[in-house]
């Protein structure tokens, strides 16, 4: 790798790690009802908002209540979006005069954006209007985001509260997560892309002339559709001469910000934060790169803040960036090195001036391996999803690394708020374990760690292994979940596995070679999306809500201190082998196998 390369992988973290301590206060600053810069601005709207809304800011709600108001706000979010899909046609803002979304894909887009997943079974430039687009999708990519903090807020109240009954308000921490953090950031984030040539208009589509006209042979059918063939059984072909290029554009920059500030991954375009209108130039793609992880990484310092012990917050961040940096390091690794079987064919791969190197198939050359490394590694090891080169053309086992990312839970900074409550209940299994094995009171922040929430958090751990597992098993044993695999053996079942660990895992990236826009993607899908959001979403409020009922231990000699580097390194430790007893015999069978055929010159066909 060049130095070049080097300083483009760093430079993002360095600053997204700059950055940390002043967000977190900030976000602190806001959850905690104290006066932040943008108070003159915004305090009077999110009063109003209350006001309008006949939300009483000073209710403090149990871990049940709170539990309905998520559930209830999100499901009605969701019959929204699948309405405005199926209603498209006879709405406005539809220059392209998009067709009413069939049933099943909006249903599945409909979960999907609720769950904050964003899998994208659509073609955005080819399924949906501009109205869908900006109050559909866009706006359930800041309250999804802002759900996921609001749970997270309910347990940071659950560990520092004493002898409490309520864990907060979920209407206030769903609109101060908006309105005081996602909707500023995503403005300027969004005039800095527009900077750099991401669309912006609500103009009709653009046809232009081409510079260098082209040509290409199109197969000849019949009017039933059935190839024409020649006297030797060949399909006879057409000459088509191509002057004209249609260039899909729209409201896109807007869109593009909150989407990689919340973490959730949708694009405007088919093809993601690849496509020139959403991620035009190297700058572009630095800053979404650092908006994918600056807010999970942020919340850790946010959480040591409101809990009244930083330390307690830098020790999960370190134990995060323990597991991200040999993740990207590997990615970075084997794709730089290339894949022998191009190699074999004269490919020169080695990185010099004029070329990146390695292993280019399915990326842009403007990106060149070390930002599509940084970028698979950071959009699975949070709940980002988007993409900006095509997974399904790693080698294998750089594709391994987006799947390792997902299997161990999205929490090595995980999505915004959810990364982090679910290391939290890691943190949680990892403070009992400990404590048993030395022999000292199983506790965390003061609390002892009793049967309701070991069996909560054992929830919570479970569930995600348990759906992708049964998702893919059911996906491989059957005519139309095989149908979907665009390849055969090992990688094919790669790309069922990476299809319902993203889902499962709420990510929304696809290996790009899987067709999910069927009626058994489409309908399992669904159901795997809702049960990754909201099978753990309710036992982690449950533990919030015992936590905060709870009385707290004064520190004594034998309670496990949990700041402390062997702490991190024991949490870290507990991550990889839950998710390597879950999902190593998975790997085996996929991208593993994959790569030692590779290396024996097998092709599978």
């Amino acid at each position: 790798m060049t130095t070049a390369g080097v300083l483009r992988i760093l430079l993002p973290l360095v600053v997204v790690f700059a950055l940390v301590k002043p967000l977190g206060t900030y976000m602190a600053r806001v959850y905690m009802g104290e006066r932040t810069i943008l108070d003159p601005v915004l305090r009077p709207l999110e009063r109003l908002f209350y006001r309008w809304s006949r939300v009483d800011p000073h209710e403090d709600m149990s871990w049940q209540t709170y539990s309905i108001a998520i559930l209830s706000f999100t499901f009605a979010g969701m019959l929204l979006l699948y309405a405005l899909q199926r209603m498209q046609a006879v709405l406005p803002l539809n220059p392209q005069k998009m067709p009413a979304v069939s049933p099943a894909l909006s249903l599945n887009t409909a979960v999907s954006f609720a769950t904050n997943t964003n899998w994208q079974n659509y073609g955005g430039e080819t399924t949906l209007s501009y109205l869908v687009q900006m109050t559909g999708l866009t706006v359930k990519n800041f309250t999804s985001a802002a759900a996921g903090m609001a749970v997270m807020l309910a347990l940071f109240r659950g560990l520092a509260r004493r002898s409490a009954s309520a864990i907060g308000n979920f209407w206030v921490d769903l609109t101060r997560s908006a309105l005081y953090i996602f909707l500023p950031m995503s403005m300027v984030l969004a005039l800095l892309l527009a900077s750099q040539g991401v669309v912006a208009t609500l103009s009709p589509y653009k046809t232009t002339t081409l510079v260098e006209p082209t040509s290409y042979d199109r197969p000849a059918t019949d009017a039933n559709g059935k190839p024409v063939l020649d006297a030797q059984g060949h399909q006879k072909t057409t000459t088509v001469k191509v002057t004209e290029q249609v260039l899909a554009v729209g409201p896109a920059a807007s869109q593009i910000a909150i989407k990689q500030l919340g973490t959730n991954g949708g694009g405007f375009f088919n093809v993601n934060s690849s496509h020139p209108y959403e991620n035009p130039t190297p700058f572009s793609n630095f800053l979404e790169v650092i908006a994918i992880v600056l807010i999970p990484a942020a919340v850790c310092y946010t959480f040591g803040r409101m809990i009244g012990d930083t330390r307690q917050g830098w020790a999960i961040l370190a134990a995060m960036t323990l597991m991200f940096l040999p993740l990207l390091a590997m990615a970075e690794g084997f794709e730089q090195a290339g894949n022998p079987l191009i190699a074999r064919l004269g490919v020169d791969q080695r990185a010099g001036p004029l070329q990146s190197g390695g292993n280019m198939e399915g990326k842009e050359t403007r990106f060149g391996v070390p930002d599509s490394a940084l970028w698979a590694t950071a959009t699975t090891a949070t709940s980002n999803g988007s993409v900006n080169s095509m997974h399904d053309s790693y080698t294998p086992l750089g594709g391994l690394v987006p799947l390792v990312g997902m299997h161990l839970g999205e929490v090595v900074y995980g999505g915004v708020g959810v990364g982090l409550y679910d290391m939290l209940m890691v943190v949680i299994l990892a403070a009992f374990v400990a404590g048993l094995m030395v022999g000292r009171t199983p506790e965390y922040l003061g609390k002892k760690i009793e049967a309701f929430e070991m069996k909560m958090a054992s929830v919570v751990v479970l569930v995600m292994p348990l759906i992708v597992l049964l998702g893919t098993a059911l996906a491989v044993a059957t005519p139309a979940g095989r149908a979907g695999a665009s390849n055969p053996g090992p990688h094919g079942y790669s790309e069922i596995l990476y299809a319902f660990t993203s889902m499962g895992n709420n990510n929304g990236s696809a290996f790009a070679g899987i067709n999910s826009n069927t009626p058994f993607y489409n309908d399992v899908g669904a159901v795997v999306l809702w049960l990754g959001r909201f099978w753990e979403i309710v036992p982690v409020l449950a533990v919030a809500g015992s936590m905060a009922a709870k009385k707290i231990v004064p520190p004594s000699p034998g309670t496990l201190p949990t700041h402390t580097g062997q702490f991190v390194l024991w949490l870290a430790a507990v991550t990889v082998i839950i998710g390597a007893l879950s999902f190593l015999p998975a790997l085996a069978l996929g991208p593993i196998v994959e790569h030692f055929l590779m290396h024996a010159g097998a092709v599978v066909k």
